[in-house]
């Protein structure tokens, strides 16, 4: 896990670089063709629906980074309900440089802001239950950390960073072990025994039988995978709060409600960040 904030903001930093990079590898041939050089201005950048915001941030270290002499003003924060309409930045300095930041920066507001938008949504539908909404590993690879922020923003928890941030036994794994004759509860207390001090040991199961045998095996969370929600009840009866039950797979905004009255303590949805909407951001130039 990042420890700092500013382990955070120079990985954010290098995010934006690289994303620029890619954008403006050889210029930006339309703007500097056609658009004067001392020309300056001022934009306005609007949300066009209705959402959460998120990335706010991100946005302004894109226009730093292109012309630190641009003057970035934020009018909403991060994790703010925002209306269709609603002008959450503006941006003055020359109108070239507004222009080549326009589309990376608006690209990260729209991304970030339709997962915060998204996960809020989710949060909204298990309110009143103990149910907590959380993301997994299931990112654009080099955003992970952008995305599980914006998760955060709208009102769910981050599951794993990485594979360092905990262990999780999944079917593979078993599969794997089991040439060897390992079954799911010896893999349990294996890890137990040899994984880092102090990190949680979850394994992942498909039917209530095994989450007895991780239950015995002395697994911390216990992870019910696309089970039905007579097993899922059966399985939080089993348990009696001895670990935590995670529910995973095939959770939609339809039934995450019905998943959450089951009693579990965590629904883990990789729809958060690979499938989320991005949210309608424009930017609005004024020419002086």
């Amino acid at each position: 896990m990042v420890t700092s904030i500013k382990t955070v903001w120079k990985q954010i930093e290098q995010i934006v670089s690289n994303a620029l990079a890619e954008d403006f590898a050889s210029g930006d041939v339309t703007t500097e063709a056609l658009i004067p050089s001392d020309l300056k201005g001022k934009a306005s950048i609007m949300v066009k629906r209705d959402g959460v915001l998120a990335g706010i941030d991100v946005a302004r270290e894109v226009f730093r980074q292109v012309d630190p002499l641009l003057r970035f003003k934020g009018l909403a924060k991060d994790g703010a309900k925002v209306r269709k309409g609603k002008v959450v930045a503006t941006v003055e300095g020359k109108v070239a440089n507004i222009l080549k930041a326009e589309r990376t920066a608006l690209n990260f507001l729209q991304h970030m802001s339709g997962i915060a938008t998204e996960t809020a949504r989710y949060v909204e539908a298990v309110s009143g239950t103990k149910a907590v909404i959380t993301d997994t590993r299931k990112t654009i690879p080099n955003l992970r950390l952008l995305e599980k922020y914006a998760v955060r923003t709208g009102g769910g928890k981050s599951h794993r960073m990485n594979l360092a941030d905990g262990v999780l036994i999944k079917d593979n794994h078993l599969i794997a072990l089991r040439a060897s004759g390992v079954g799911l509860g010896e893999a349990t207390k294996k890890a137990r025994r040899r994984a880092p001090k102090g990190l949680k040991i979850e394994v992942e199961v498909e039917s209530v039988q095994q989450a007895r045998k991780a239950l015995a095996a002395g697994a911390d969370i216990i992870m019910l995978d696309n089970m039905k929600l007579e097993d899922m009840r059966k399985a939080v009866k089993l348990v009696k709060g001895k670990s935590l039950l995670e529910a995973s797979g095939g959770i939609t905004l339809d039934n995450v409600r019905s998943v959450a009255e089951t009693g579990v303590d965590l629904i883990s949805i990789g729809a958060l960040t690979h499938s989320a909407r991005a949210l309608d951001i424009s930017l609005e130039l004024e020419p002086e």
